[in-house]
């Protein structure tokens, strides 16, 4: 399974649209993590979820994210949890794998 988490200084950065690079964590079936980093695609509208997809990301987790951009991901066939807090990656793909993910509002209001 592959997750993608957006950064800003190591941690899920908030604003899913605004972070410079992203954590793609492939979780093998046994449980272990191995991080990659990607800077993103210049930003604009549908550019996220496009490439997030051909990079083979299965599950978005994010601080917040846009209601349309939610269902580009959906549209694309990838699952996203909005309300995670601002975790290192591993830690939050680890709570998800766990079933013990804890998400709250979405942080993001457009």
């Amino acid at each position: 399974m592959k997750f993608a988490i957006p950064l800003a200084n190591g941690r899920l950065c908030l604003h899913f649209g605004h972070c410079q690079q992203f954590a793609l964590v492939n979780a093998d079936e046994g449980g272990n993590l191995q991080t990659t980093l990607a800077a993103p695609p210049a930003h604009e509208p549908g550019a996220l979820p496009r490439w997030l997809h051909e990079q083979g990301v299965e599950v978005v987790i994010a601080g917040g994210m846009g209601h349309h951009a939610q269902r580009l991901f959906e549209q694309n066939g990838v699952k996203v949890v909005v309300g995670a807090q601002a975790e290192t990656p591993e830690k939050l793909v680890s709570a998800y794998l766990d079933g013990a993910l804890q998400s709250g509002l979405n942080a993001c209001d457009h």
